[in-house]
């Protein structure tokens, strides 16, 4: 049985989080399956099958460490820490300190295994901006084009994160396209668990589960919002999701006058009643991955707002999605004309069908276990 040891930051709640734990559980029948992260304590390792081992190289979840802790990680992981040997591949989950981690060499002079094994990495992400512009940002990706060519391959779950990747690094990287995997009947199943929702039937309701970080321009979302209810456009909005951006969103809400209006509810464990009971679900980043949320609030069927970024890929085909102009204005007049039309009395269905959707997600199998083999 072939033994795979997947790379990743930590097992917290994400997206690409959420996606390999569902894709190792779906393969751990057929190959000997092992997660290493970086951070322990994540909410996710409990949602794995128990035949999964687990690696971490520190002990505690991230918040647990102090800023002067982290530099020390981070140094002692560039030029301390090896690669566990006695795998055949190795694939990187998750673009940065992983992937730069797991382009070491593997084994040792007695025992130099480099040739024998394979590595994969994966791209979640615009490779072009999710580390930003800083002089900082720019050393990584001087430093990360020669990583990712010791990658036998490198992974993307969307065609347009693949292009901005080239641009980036050049053409002489082997690449591959590869949706992101999920449980759809985890997801349905979920959906169902009893669950006190806090949305006001007398206004439309709109929820994003997403990461409290820049990219995905909450803070902007506060501001039209707000602005919305000044022209009496009322709704409510629901954020699940934390991160380092939630004390100054709170306080934006705060100054705005929103608190009645706009939530941060955190991070939830079961996001899926919030997504089924909601009028809409929103992803208004400024860039994107494929959005596998997405996937998710198409699978309960729900109508879905998102930026014009990378993530419209997974909506292509489906018939209750808008996809606004990706800056601030664009938002407004598009949630502006949603407000207006009234949807919430619009009993309009989503026609998703659960067995093509089965089909899709074992292609996307066959798909990875042909790269990993």
């Amino acid at each position: 049985m072939k033994k795979v040891l997947f790379g990743i930051t930590s097992l917290t709640l994400g997206g690409a989080e959420r996606v390999l734990v569902d894709l190792a559980n779906r393969i751990c029948k057929d190959y000997e399956v092992s997660i290493l992260t970086i951070y322990d304590k994540g909410e996710l390792k409990k949602q794995l099958n128990k035949k999964i081992n687990i690696i971490s190289i520190f002990p505690k979840s991230f918040n647990e460490y102090s800023k002067l802790e982290i530099f020390k990680n981070s140094f002692e992981l560039i030029h301390m820490t090896k690669v566990p040997d006695g795998f055949d591949v190795y694939v990187s989950f998750l673009e940065g300190p992983i992937t730069r981690l797991f382009s070491k060499k593997i084994g040792n002079n007695k025992n130099d295994r480099a040739h024998k094994v394979k590595k994969i990495a994966w791209v979640h992400n615009d490779i072009s901006k999710v580390f930003g512009n800083t002089l900082k940002a720019k050393i990584k990706k001087i430093f990360d084009k020669n990583v990712y060519k010791k990658y036998d391959k490198v992974v993307f779950v969307s065609e347009e994160n693949r292009k901005d990747f080239v641009t980036t690094y050049g053409k002489n990287i082997k690449t591959e396209l590869v949706r992101n995997y999920l449980d759809y009947d985890s997801v349905i199943k979920k959906a169902e668990m009893p669950t006190i929702l806090p949305f006001d039937n007398n206004d439309i309701n709109f929820v994003s589960v997403c990461r409290l970080v820049n990219q995905k321009a909450i803070d902007r979302f506060i501001k039209v919002h707000a602005k919305l209810e000044e022209k009496g456009l009322h709704s409510k909005v629901y954020i699940i999701g934390d991160g380092p951006n939630r004390l100054q969103l709170q306080k934006q809400i705060d100054a705005a006058n929103e608190t009645e209006n706009f939530f941060l509810l955190g991070a939830k464990e079961n996001p899926y009643p919030y997504i089924k009971g909601a009028d809409y679900f929103c992803l208004l980043s400024y860039f994107e991955g494929y959005g596998m949320v997405l996937d998710e609030a198409k699978i309960l069927g729900k109508k879905i707002i998102i930026t014009d970024t990378a993530a419209k890929e997974s909506i292509e085909d489906y018939e209750l999605s808008r996809v606004l102009p990706n800056n601030e204005n664009g938002i407004y007049e598009g949630l502006e004309k949603i407000l207006s039309e009234d949807i919430k009395n619009n009993e309009i269905k989503s026609n998703y069908n659960i067995e093509e959707t089965k089909k899709y997600y074992n292609s996307i199998i066959e798909k990875i276990e042909t790269i990993i083999n």
